[in-house]
């Protein structure tokens, strides 16, 4: 009896440094090559937190962070590639749910919505949580980055997505998504790393009592091989930054300002600041209460 439990106690350890359960997986093995380096972030500890290898059509597109408890991901992360074409976002969006958070007997790909198992509901975000609420599906791995189709349809499930308000997902968020791939396209000579968040509130809150509502927003890229002759205002964006953005209008403006120019109004209070990675990892370990933390694997450098 002993031994079983030191063994369970085992099983659970070592990830990030800290405490997750079971591809679902144990840790991102199966999909590293969407890190740097394929080496993960270090310093996020918490027995709540599940590795997800985003699994759709039989491959893996994108990696996952998923906090059971808030029914929430921590982060995605996924890579930004060369492309000849653009995927479209589907005209009737499909979305998708985690079936190996409710069981793991359950198949490795993500399956689509609707369900009435109870194990799913209990287990992770639902479309009726988000039903009837001021928020939206806030894509942490967003389509605008994908190169193909199926990459595209792949970023519709719900274990990659944070409640999001409408000023901040058709605002001066979706510009800093169309902002980071145009860097891409034009400075990065092969791939980019992107590692993009939802940051909680100092004092946890919920949409429906189920789903917690993130505060901010924040991401992250590492370009390992860009163009030399970067112009000198973006030289230092390179080969890594990061930005945070306000997903509640009413938040101190301690961590980000508000631009009270900006026009239309509804759109207001939903700023982006960008910054450097250094600035983001301390203003997450404060916010998640971390002794260190390290997105990229040597900084990106």
């Amino acid at each position: 009896m002993q031994r079983s439990s030191t063994a369970a106690v085992l099983l659970l350890l070592a990830w990030f440094g800290g405490l997750v359960t079971a591809e679902v997986v144990n840790n991102f093995h199966q999909c590293k090559n969407f890190l740097y380096k394929e080496i993960d972030p270090k310093g996020i500890t918490g027995d709540n937190y599940q590795p997800i290898c985003q699994r759709y059509k039989n491959k893996y597109r994108f990696a996952t962070l998923y906090n059971r408890n808030r029914r929430a991901p921590l982060f995605s992360a996924y890579k930004i590639i060369p492309a000849s074409g653009q995927c479209q976002r589907p005209p009737v969006e499909q979305w998708y749910y985690e079936p190996q958070l409710a069981s793991r007997t359950k198949g490795k790909d993500m399956e689509p919505f609707p369900t009435k198992d109870q194990n799913v509901i209990d287990s992770q975000a639902v479309l009726a949580d988000y039903t009837g609420t001021l928020y939206t599906y806030g894509h942490l791995n967003p389509s605008l980055h994908q190169a193909t189709q199926d990459d595209c349809e792949a970023t519709f499930t719900l274990t990659n997505v944070v409640p999001q308000r409408e000023g901040s997902n058709s605002g001066p968020w979706a510009e800093l998504e169309r902002n980071i791939k145009e860097r891409f396209q034009t400075y990065c000579e092969n791939e980019m790393f992107v590692i993009t968040g939802g940051m909680p509130y100092a004092v946890e809150k919920w949409m429906n009592q189920r789903v917690s509502i993130p505060e901010y927003m924040w991401s992250a890229y590492c370009c390992p091989s860009f163009k030399p002759n970067i112009p000198k205002p973006m030289k230092d964006r390179f080969p890594t930054y990061a930005a945070v953005g306000r997903n509640d209008p009413t938040s101190s403006e301690e961590i980000v300002p508000i631009d009270q120019t900006v026009e239309p109004i509804y759109k207001r209070g939903y700023d982006v600041k960008e910054m450097s990675l250094m600035e983001l990892e301390k203003i997450l370990k404060q916010r998640l209460n971390l002794r260190k933390l390290t997105l990229f694997y040597n900084n990106c450098t």
